[in-house]
């Protein structure tokens, strides 16, 4: 081959490398979605529409073999987490900050991935600083989150040196796209995902080996809403008793109702007591608030509760709001939550067990840091309700788990 083609052999090289480990096992079949190019001219560094990538050869050139690999996977991943369609508002509001944001969780997760550096080292210049956004700060975060880290601190539009990180983001191409081809690309995307999970497996590793980020993205979607509302259904039905109150005309002697005699009818009965346990030392806001009880009132409205105890927590019950069925209606408007301290879920079950109130459920909504305290011994069912982005992976030691969006 001539010297023309020795930078894609390096760069073929370099991504056959990174499919050949394990531990970058997951990323094998998006490194084969797209294509991939080394361009002589128009790109001055390394470039993703969000399906295509392209390397500028001189580029390639100045890199050593693992910061070829560190690049060639850096593009990959914007294309994985579809960074230029998620993060699009972010783009329209700061295009800068945007594109450092994404940047920012990509190398924190690349260099934890290879903290030795392997086989994959973020590129440097010749004073051997870091030429992209790295920050360990940002550990654990997605891009959005980044984002208004920087937006709060402000000074970032003025450039400072490595901001800018050592690759360019086709915003306005990848939404230059039609729906089909949009959708074409996302179908590609969640193939390269199930493949990378199979070939994760077969590399003996689990889920710990993915980032918050990607965990977002391949978690399946399930409606927090439809899983309380069956919660509440199944722990609270209420019972058919026998009434007089309403007559049952297929039980009328004769069928034509001469007969004086007749049966009674089954009805449903009020269900008792729900407990609404509300965590507020976490991060829970009020807009999630609104929601969770504006769907709580709905439930009620469905059930047919005798009373909702509304409960504020933290490492004490602070404070406790009573609601019969003739103000149930006004919960989400009349509440005034309290709080603020630590988190100790236990201290619900011990007010509840003190005032000897056994409800036919409790619903608590918390983010989850708990350090494993999940109440002990509950009087009847209890569903957790996690808020909250570090509570994706978090799952109640007790009861029924549901992560609230």
């Amino acid at each position: 081959m001539s010297e023309q083609g020795k930078e894609e052999r390096r760069l073929s090289k370099a991504v056959i490398t990174l499919m050949r480990q394990p531990r970058f096992a997951f990323y094998s079949g998006m490194l084969m979605m797209g294509r991939t190019s080394v361009e002589d001219e128009g790109v001055p560094t390394a470039y993703t529409d969000g399906r295509n990538r392209k390397f500028g050869r001189e580029f390639i050139r100045g890199l050593k073999d693992k910061e070829l690999a560190f690049v060639a996977l850096h593009e990959c991943m914007h294309d994985l987490y579809m960074h230029l369609t998620v993060w699009l508002k972010l783009y329209k509001e700061n295009p800068k900050l945007a594109n450092m944001a994404c940047d920012y969780v990509i190398n924190l997760e690349l260099v934890l991935l290879d903290p030795k550096e392997d086989f994959i080292a973020m590129p440097r210049d010749k004073s051997g600083k870091a030429m992209g956004c790295l920050d360990m700060r940002f550990k654990g975060m997605n891009s959005k989150q980044v984002f208004d880290i920087l937006k709060d601190e402000g000074g970032h539009d003025t450039g400072e040196d490595g901001e800018d990180g050592f690759d360019e983001h086709g915003w306005e191409e990848a939404q230059g796209r039609s729906k089909e081809e949009k959708e074409e690309i996302a179908k590609e995307v969640e193939r390269a995902i199930r493949q990378g999970l199979v070939a994760l497996k077969k590399a003996g590793k689990g889920a710990g080996d993915i980032s918050l980020e990607l965990a977002e993205l391949i978690e399946p979607k399930v409606d927090w809403r439809e899983v309380l509302r069956e919660f509440v259904k199944a722990t609270c039905r209420a019972p058919q008793v026998s009434s007089w109150r309403k007559v049952n005309r297929r039980f009328l002697a004769g069928g034509g109702g001469s007969s004086d005699s007749y049966m009674p009818s089954m009805i449903g009965e009020t269900v008792g007591r729900l407990v609404i346990g509300i965590d507020t030392s976490g991060s829970i806001g009020g807009e999630e608030l609104v929601a969770f009880l504006s769907e709580v009132k709905s439930i009620a409205e469905d059930v047919n509760p005798e009373k909702i105890d509304l409960v504020y927590w933290d490492t004490r019950v602070a404070g406790h709001e009573e609601y019969e069925q003739s103000n149930m209606a006004d919960l989400v408007k009349s509440t005034k939550p309290v709080g603020g301290g630590g988190t100790s879920p236990s201290c619900v079950t011990d007010w509840l067990h003190k005032t000897k109130i056994v409800p036919e459920c409790s619903i608590i909504l918390t983010d989850g840091c708990v350090g494993g305290d999940w109440g002990g011994d509950w009087p009847s069912p209890v569903l957790w309700c996690i808020v909250g982005p570090y509570g994706k992976s978090i799952m109640a030691g007790t009861g029924k788990t549901v992560h609230v969006d």
